[in-house]
């Protein structure tokens, strides 16, 4: 316990500076070396519960880890041997900067927050998306890495100033100014919290978060309205009005003024009761003919300045989040539930992970990196005899692909490329929509999907022509080449002797069947827990 004092004593020294600074005495630690501080708190845990955790993964498993979980499909066989090839020690961590600086990083991970942010929606939530530019400016977050601070900022605050920003606004538009459906988005999606309970009395359970959070939360945004300009989708804001009462359980009512958990309130004169508010010019600072004129007390501003800029729950619920998309549960779980009843399984490594994420100015690819390249996330999947605690860390946590990876993977392997607009992804986005469930549990429209859809069956179908999986299949002069090449693609590993068998009699020896029993087959693969699994 002392050394583990010490240790974290003497990383915090250097990342303690305000953030985004550093300087040649007090240089930001790696990503590496913040690995290895984590593995530090999870070795001081596991001795502490005297857990023997799981060995580290095998290469092959590996490299489809890394590929699935930070660009959001299985590797190339190609990729795959490149990776094997390499005889480099730290191979392991090349390839994981390597793929988190990759275009296909960007895509997954904005996939992942435009789920995370916005909910799973229709064809046409993501038609307007993508032509309102909240899909773009989303892909360019993680492509120039922006600190996820300025990024929640730009969100909450949805008043661009450049039109390259202009799709951040997106996600207040597209809740068509339902401010109670705003603000139970917005206190998960940024503060790792869930407001609803507190809807009509303080939360029964989780004590600390109070009626007037919810009700203070939506005075915030509850002077917004849509509209549209000659700039696009804009959320225009009242210098006026939006004051209300919420009734309490004992008959009484109260303000709701401009609070949320964990801060405090912002002051705000308030008219005597019944009194009519003149909208006057006045109380806008100058604007111009194409943009919404802006309150000089803007209720929106002062969310972002006064509440958001300096809350704790914001790099906390952010690291939480990251650590739950690549280790499948978070410190915290379920994830946006960070409260007194979600106590976290690791509560000082948590602080330090946020800690560190706001001394590195909220560098969110760093962070993506240090937690890869920690030792949990390298572990096999085999779970230790008598270790059922999966909050310990202990083994790598199997969880299902999200419709994406899938959707991409299935298109890689069959088809060697991949399209991220395929009408192959909508329809298993259909089937499968959750990302980053509380329990893997496989529902009956995703097994039906699987089993009976024509848009599977037909995509292998279709996969046929030259230097696909099916052409190459073909082309191959026995059954054990064949199912060879299935399990290198499919599966990054090699088939077994009873898989080779199994197979083999299944083909059999008639040319004019040889087609079809292959797309079966490579039915049968992709269909399987082994396939649909991060493993």
């Amino acid at each position: 316990m002392i050394q583990r004092i010490l240790l974290t004593v003497g990383i915090l020294s250097s990342c303690c500076l305000p953030p985004g600074t550093a300087d040649d005495s007090h240089p930001l630690p790696t990503a590496s070396e913040n690995a290895q501080q984590i593995d530090r708190f999870l070795a001081d845990h596991w001795a502490e519960l005297r857990v023997a955790p799981a060995p580290l993964c095998s290469d092959r498993t590996f490299v489809r880890r890394a590929y699935l979980d930070l660009t959001g499909r299985v590797p190339t066989t190609a990729e795959t041997e490149n990776f094997l090839k390499d005889g480099r020690e730290n191979r392991r961590f090349a390839l994981i900067e390597l793929l988190t600086n990759s275009e296909d990083f960007v895509q997954h991970f904005t996939d992942l927050f435009d789920t995370l942010l916005m909910g799973r929606g229709s064809d046409r939530d993501y038609e307007q998306r993508h032509k309102h530019q909240w899909r773009s400016w989303l892909e360019r977050v993680f492509r120039e890495n922006q600190p996820w601070n300025t990024a929640a900022a730009e969100i909450l605050r949805a008043r661009p100033t450049t039109p390259a920003d202009s799709g951040a606004v997106w996600f207040l538009y597209e809740r068509k100014e339902k401010y109670q459906d705003i603000a139970e988005a917005v206190a998960p999606a940024f503060f790792g919290i869930r407001i609803e309970c507190a809807q009509c009395h303080d939360h029964m359970i989780a004590h600390e978060i109070e009626q007037q959070h919810y009700w203070g939360l939506v005075a915030f945004f509850n002077r917004g309205k849509n509209v549209n300009t000659k700039r696009g989708p804009r959320v225009a804001e009242s210098a006026v009005g939006g004051f209300s009462e919420f009734a309490t359980l004992d008959g009484t009512s109260k303000p709701n003024l401009l609070t949320f958990f964990e801060a405090d309130v912002v002051e705000e004169p308030r008219p005597e009761k019944d009194a009519k508010e003149e909208d006057r010019d006045d109380l806008y600072t100058p604007g111009s003919d194409d943009a919404p004129r802006i309150p000089r007390f803007s209720r929106r501003e002062h969310f972002v300045t006064d509440i958001v800029a300096e809350h704790p729950l914001l790099a906390t619920a952010f690291v939480n989040r990251i650590w739950a998309i690549l280790l499948a549960r978070g410190l915290v779980h379920p994830f946006d539930e960070m409260d007194s009843v979600h106590p976290p399984s690791h509560p000082e490594l948590l602080k330090w992970l946020a800690d560190d994420f706001r001394s590195s100015g909220y560098d969110i690819r760093r962070l993506i990196q240090t937690v890869a390249m920690c030792r949990a996330w390298q572990l096999s999947s085999q779970q230790p005899e008598g270790v059922e605690d999966s909050s310990t860390f202990s083994w790598y946590l199997e969880r299902p692909l999200t419709a994406e990876q899938l959707a991409r993977s299935i298109q890689l392997t069959l088809r060697g490329r991949f399209a991220n607009d395929s009408p192959l992804v909508g329809n298993v986005r259909n089937a499968f929509p959750d990302v980053l469930p509380d329990e893997s549990i496989s529902t009956i429209r995703e097994t039906l999907f699987l089993s009976n859809n024509p848009a599977i069956n037909q995509f292998i179908h279709e996969s046929s022509a030259s230097g696909s999986l099916l052409d190459r299949l073909f082309s191959l002069p026995d059954h054990n080449q064949r199912t060879a090449l299935l399990f290198e693609t499919l599966f990054c590993r090699d088939a077994d002797s009873d898989e080779h068998q199994a197979i083999s009699d299944y083909l059999g020896s008639d040319p004019d069947q040889l087609k079809p029993r292959l797309e079966h087959v490579i039915w049968s693969l992709l269909t399987s827990a082994e396939f649909r699994f991060n493993h």
